[in-house]
C-alpha cells in the first residue's frame, strides 16, 4: 500500500469521525449533513481498500 493511499485512509477516517461528532452536536438538518459526511468517509475508506485489493488482482 502507498503512503498516498494510507495518507487518504487516515483523512478519510477524520472525515468520518468529524461526521460523526457534527450528527451528534446538531439539533435539525444538519443532523443529515453529519451523517452524510460520516458515509462519506467511510464509502471513501472502502473505496481506497477495494482499490489496492483490485491493483494486487491485475498484477498477477
Amino acid at each position: 500500500m502507498t503512503s498516498s493511499r494510507i495518507f487518504f485512509l487516515i483523512l478519510s477516517g477524520i472525515i468520518a469521525l468529524v461526521g460523526l461528532a457534527a450528527a451528534a452536536m446538531a439539533h435539525d438538518y444538519l443532523q443529515v449533513f453529519g451523517l452524510g459526511l460520516f458515509a462519506f468517509g467511510v464509502l471513501f475508506a472502502f473505496g481506497c481498500v477495494k482499490r489496492h485489493f483490485d491493483e494486487q488482482d491485475a498484477a498477477h
